[in-house]
Formats: structure tokens, C-alpha cells, sequence
């Protein structure tokens, strides 16, 4: 039996291009714009603060919440520090964070793309010999390799202060007590495998978004079909590999 009839050939190609420009970048031939790579970096990152804010502060604080509840019936309360501080680590500060960026970041890159390529824009570039995977997804696939990671770091302080707020003012902590105890619970794996996933969903949110934006049909209709199907499929894609990486880490006993 052929590969072609098992594996769907147009996102294999995408992707095939997306490595094929990413390693010539690595070996110094870009042929995209920088200030485009600023301009998509900032709104990938301090543009998305706000909202990533909120979000991981409220997750944190209903983790500790559920955990208090529990807990506290031990006479354990202090150990809500454990369980927020290592369920924000390794996952809800990778997966939270990773699922706003989708809604909001990827469905911005498939809106974007999918009106140039309404527009024709994509046809002029391709005219002109610019490639549109090196000069349109290119900069956007590394602006969000190069945010996520932050933006999980980001993401794991602003869930431990959600937790820390529910602590002290629930179950009476005092907060130094609340973070050395979240300090000494987590580690380095942790924080690696938070890390790493993090690295692996921006990269699926951004060849997503890019890849229903370029492929969208060219009417309105078109667009909105291109930011829906991004967004779910990021999602999707998301929970998929957080499945994958659970197992792998269960496997590898971190």
C-alpha cells in the first residue's frame, strides 16, 4: 500500500516546507522582513499578557480552591501549596496558556493569511518569487517558539500567586510559608517537562493557524471557516499531545 494513501499529502507537504525554510534560516538565508517578525512577535507576547494574566491566575486559585476543601479535612492545608504549585508546572500553565494563544494568536494568523490569500496577496508575492512559507509562516512559527516558552514562565508565577491568594486567604497561610513549600515541592523536571511541551504547542498553534490561512477558500465565508477549523484543530491538537507527553513521562518516570 502507498504512504500517500495512508498519510494526507497537503499538510505533510506544509510541514515538509516549513522544516525546509526553518533550516535554511538556521543556516542564515531568511527572506522574510524583520520588523514582521517584531511586529508578530509583540502581539504573540506582551499584547497577550493581559488575558494569559487572568487566566492563569483564575486556574491557579481554582486548583487550590478544590485542593483546600479537601485537604483541609486532613489537617493538610498547607499541602495545597504542593498540589498547585506541581500541577501548574507541569501541566496547566503549559495547556492553559497554549489553549488562549490558540483563540487567540492562531485564529489571528489564519484570519490574516486567509484574507491575503481572499485579497490575491499571496498570488503577488509568489509573482514576485517570494515564497510564502519563507516570508509569511516563517516569522510567525518562530515569534511563538520564542514566546511560548516565556509565556509559560509567566504562566507558572501568575498560577502560584492564584494559589498563594486562595491559601492566604482561605486556609490563613502566611504567604512566605505558602512559596517556600511551593519551591520545595517542585523541580527541575517539572519545569522541563512544562518547558518542553510548551516549545511543541507553539509550534502547532502557529503551522495550524498558517496552514488553514493559506489553504482557505477566497470569500468571507472562507475566513471564518479557516479561523474556526484553526482554532479546533489547535485545540485538539493540544490535549492530543499533552495526552502523548503524560505517557512519555509516566514511561521515562518523571
Amino acid at each position: 500500500m502507498r504512504l500517500a494513501i495512508l498519510l494526507p499529502v497537503r499538510p505533510v507537504t506544509f510541514l515538509g516546507a516549513v522544516l525546509l525554510s526553518a533550516g535554511a534560516a538556521l543556516r542564515g538565508v531568511w527572506h522574510f522582513r524583520m520588523r514582521d517578525l517584531v511586529r508578530v512577535t509583540a502581539d504573540s507576547s506582551a499584547r497577550a499578557l493581559p488575558i494569559v494574566t487572568v487566566v492563569n491566575v483564575l486556574v491557579g486559585a481554582i486548583l487550590a480552591f478544590v485542593g483546600a476543601v479537601q485537604l483541609v479535612k486532613f489537617g493538610a492545608g498547607i499541602f495545597v501549596a504542593d498540589l498547585v504549585g506541581i500541577a501548574v508546572a507541569r501541566e496547566m500553565a503549559a495547556v492553559i496558556t497554549a489553549v488562549v494563544m490558540a483563540g487567540r494568536t492562531g485564529a489571528a494568523f489564519a484570519a490574516e493569511l486567509a484574507t491575503m490569500q481572499t485579497n490575491e496577496e499571496v498570488d503577488a508575492l509568489e509573482v514576485l518569487g517570494l515564497h510564502a512559507v519563507d516570508y509569511l509562516v516563517l516569522p510567525r512559527v518562530l515569534a511563538l517558539l520564542l514566546m511560548m516558552p516565556l509565556l509559560y514562565v509567566y504562566g507558572c508565577v501568575t498560577g502560584l500567586i492564584g494559589g498563594m491568594l486562595v491559601g492566604v486567604g482561605m486556609l490563613e497561610l502566611a504567604p512566605t510559608a505558602y512559596m517556600d513549600r511551593s519551591f520545595e515541592a517542585l523541580s527541575w523536571a517539572h519545569l522541563g517537562l512544562g518547558f518542553s511541551k510548551s516549545l511543541v504547542f507553539g509550534a502547532l498553534i502557529a503551522i495550524t493557524g498558517c496552514y488553514y490561512g493559506l489553504f482557505s477558500q477566497r470569500n468571507a465565508a472562507g475566513v471564518g471557516a479557516a479561523t474556526t477549523q484553526a482554532v479546533v484543530v489547535s485545540i485538539v491538537g493540544i490535549i492530543t499531545l499533552d495526552a502523548v507527553f503524560a505517557v512519555c513521562a509516566n514511561a521515562l518516570g518523571v
